[in-house]
């Protein structure tokens, strides 16, 4: 039966005694980690969520006291009275900040019992994470998990430090608004007072927040909820945060950016101790996909794309593939793979796998091997081609080149992905490294293959540059936006852009991507009211929080840094949600269900 406290009070968390209590008479509180009865004496290690602390229970010197916990089990709640007592230099124990120490107990209270848990809760737990998320409770009484979370309750502390200092003001925008369909379907909310009719919950605070420029507010900030119906993966959750920010008066990026970098200094620096460089490095959008293929491209190694459009065009070929890939918006590019022409088949086929996952056809080669050169498309080029295709790619003996040819997006996806996969293959990414560059210039529109029309690459707010605004009526794909985006270790960990503060310019952004008047009146009207009575020059930037989290923490999965998270499905293991709910809630909304 369970215990009441009695009017104790913990003198510490477990984790925070040291040698400097030695001798003091102590109250400790928290989860029994793991007990070891040696017959006349017990050892039980003490756990909460700043560590773990050995409590030690003597049948000779506090007989009662022992018997009593002889009754303790994993995962018991209890309260310990006693007195700190060095452990002696045989016993210490390094690998604990506590192991110094252990508290010799005079009175316990078993505050709660526990049943045998559904798996052992211990840092190299053996359970699979289906069972993990169903008793998620359990499982974040494990450090590592705890360690995640306090990491993430110190990036919202320095962000809010930090934020604060520079004059921004912490606004709450709704969680329930408008459905305006652009890029990720909506979780929509049902309204009983309004059957019939939907509210939508927010995938960013976009408009409100640019809307609170309008108002005068000047400068916002916000650690916001945002919501996506889309399909999930190691880094992606139907509902996620992110740290959002509005700023008025700003015409330049740098204005943007400047701010963005502080705020990313100030969080390294609390959250883990680490100095971001004072000089971030800048990359526009066009040379990050010529040299490595992706938008957020990770600079911590080498593999960049090689170019052979033009020498193929003028060297010609008979092997169609690189034949068809000299036509405008098409390309031949190559990875040189300095060292890897030692790949047996069997891997160069694991890397054909990783280029068709982004709609590469397949993956030409040549390997330079010492004994000679082994390459399926040899035969389609003279001699003397074939060694100027070698030269331009770098080669060398010993090297595997690595060709794609397909449309300008395919090779740039494929080899973008092909780079990573040999960089994580080979042990070529620097381990405990922070790699943070900004992406700059991105095209304001993207062409849409399967609409057969322009939209946003962005979103349609985004300025262009004052430099291509007579671009955008007969040459769009040539305008580049005031966009931004911050990439840490090649994940996207913020971006953001300069907005249209122009009624007349957003009106021809929304005609551009086909948007009718209709169109723009249903979906925006709103916001596009509010350009009537004067909108000061603005822009801003959001940092994906849990995206943040990972990095810090050194995590791959965004499930390890969100306390309750949704398993690949969207679907809460613990709660069971989503659930079906009773006729009587859906007669209430004028809602039937089709099966």
């Amino acid at each position: 039966m369970a215990e009441f406290l009695e009017g104790l009070k913990r003198t510490k968390m477990c984790g925070e005694f040291r040698a400097s209590d030695i001798g003091k008479k102590v109250v400790a509180m928290g989860f029994v980690a793991k007990y070891r009865n040696l017959g006349g004496i017990q050892f039980v290690d003490l756990r909460d969520r700043t560590g773990i602390v050995q409590v030690r229970f003597s049948a000779s010197d506090y007989p009662e006291v022992y018997a009593k916990s002889e009754a303790i089990r994993n995962e018991f709640v209890i309260a310990v009275e006693g007195t700190v007592v060095a452990r002696g230099e045989k016993n210490i124990n390094t690998a604990l900040p506590t192991g110094e120490i252990e508290i010799e107990a005079s009175a316990l209270k078993i505050l709660s019992e526990a049943e045998t848990t559904p798996f052992n809760i211990v840092e190299d737990v053996k359970a699979g994470e289906q069972l993990r998320l169903k008793y998620r409770y359990l499982d974040l009484r494990r450090g590592a998990l705890q360690k995640n979370l306090l990491i993430r309750d110190k990036i919202i502390r320095a962000t809010m430090d930090y934020m604060s200092k520079k004059g921004f003001v912490y606004i709450e925008t709704p969680m329930l608004g408008k459905s305006t369909p652009e890029g990720a379907r909506d979780y929509l909310v049902p309204s009983r007072v309004h059957p019939g009719e939907f509210y939508a919950l927010p995938q960013s605070p976009q408009l409100y927040k640019q809307l609170l420029m309008i108002s005068g507010m000047d400068r916002y900030y916000q650690i916001a909820k945002c919501f996506r119906d889309e399909d999930l993966r190691a880094n992606r959750q139907p509902e996620f945060t992110q740290i959002d920010i509005e700023m008025s008066y700003v015409d330049d990026i740098e204005d943007v950016m400047k701010v963005a970098e502080g705020l990313i200094r100030n969080i390294f620096k609390v959250a883990i101790g680490y100095d971001v460089p004072k000089k971030i490095k800048r990359i526009k959008y066009a040379e990050a996909m010529e040299r490595f293929g992706s938008d957020k491209p990770d600079t911590r190694f080498g593999l960049e794309l090689i170019n052979l459009t033009k020498l193929v065009k003028k060297i010609g070929t008979t092997f169609s593939v690189f034949a068809n890939a000299t036509k405008k918006g098409y390309s031949v590019r190559a990875i040189n793979a300095k060292g890897l022409a030692r790949y047996t088949r069997k891997e160069i086929d694991a890397l054909q796998d990783v280029v068709k996952e982004y709609g590469a056809k397949g993956l030409a080669y040549i390997a330079l091997k010492p004994e000679g050169v082994s390459s399926p498309i040899a035969k389609f080029f003279d001699e003397e081609s074939f060694g100027q295709l070698i030269a331009a790619a770098g080669g060398e003996t010993g090297d595997l080149i690595l060709f794609v040819a397909d449309k300008d997006k395919v090779v740039f996806d494929a080899l973008g992905a092909l780079r990573l996969a040999i960089a994580k293959k080979e042990n070529l990414i620097p381990e405990g490294t922070y790699d943070m560059l900004w992406v700059t210039h991105f095209p304001l529109y993207d062409y849409n293959e399967e609409e057969k029309r322009l939209e946003a690459m962005h979103h349609p707010f985004t300025s262009p540059l004052n430099s291509d605004i007579k671009y955008i009526e007969k040459k769009p794909l040539k305008v580049r936006a005031k966009a931004y985006d911050f990439v840490i270790n090649g994940q996207e960990a913020g971006g953001g852009s300069i907005r249209i503060h122009s009624r007349e310019l957003q009106e021809k952004m929304f005609r551009r991507i086909n948007l009718s008047e209709q169109d723009i009146k249903e979906r925006f009207g709103f916001f596009t009211e509010a350009f009537r009575y004067g909108v000061p020059p603005h822009g801003g930037l959001a940092f994906g929080l849990d995206r943040l989290v990972m990095l810090l923490s050194g995590t791959d999965n965004i499930k390890d840094v969100i306390a309750f998270p949704k398993n690949q499905s969207a679907v809460c293991l613990m709660s069971d949600a989503p659930s079906t709910v009773e006729k009587k809630q859906l007669d209430e909304l004028a809602i039937d269900i089709r099966k």
